[in-house]
């Protein structure tokens, strides 16, 4: 549809940032069943928080799946969302994980939302050192443009 096949290197990682937004997806609704894993906040605070949360992921992940299928024709991107963090994809990925897990009130979802933090950073360690190989100096003047991976002023 879109045209852009990961490379055959970074496949596996698509499958394992994935696979913890799965996973509390999955697992998140057991709580509201069995009543156990419960956070210890109100439960009216945590699905309202959840859901500003997860908007908040969707919005950044629709702002950068728009603006990469529309720019990204086989070269570098540093416009647009690209210009403040490096890996919007991932950072979105997280937002999204930690408001379904604080939307479905689980203790379980949000250690699994935590776990999926050291995933993204170990995709993206990987996948800058692709994108160094890919793109060389012009990566490297990037990552010192912007320093940020995910967080700005954080990480």
């Amino acid at each position: 549809m879109f045209g852009y096949t990961p490379p055959k290197e970074l496949r596996a990682l698509f499958i394992v940032h994935y696979a913890p937004l799965l996973l509390i997806i999955l697992i998140g609704p057991l709580t509201a069943f069995s009543g156990v894993w419960e956070l210890p906040v109100p439960q009216l605070f945590s699905v309202v928080l959840g859901m500003v949360v997860f908007l908040l992921g969707s919005f950044v992940y629709f702002k950068w799946e728009l603006f990469w299928h529309r720019t990204y024709k086989g070269q570098l991107v540093t416009g647009g969302i690209f210009q403040y963090i490096r890996h919007p994809h991932y950072t979105s990925l997280l937002i999204v994980g930690f408001g379904l897990a604080l939307f479905f009130y689980s203790i379980a979802a949000l250690l699994i939302a935590c776990m999926a933090i050291p995933i993204m950073i170990w995709s993206i360690l990987d996948e800058e050192k692709v994108l160094l190989r890919q793109y060389g100096q012009p990566y490297q003047e990037y990552m010192e443009k912007v320093p940020w991976r995910i967080i700005p002023k954080i990480f």
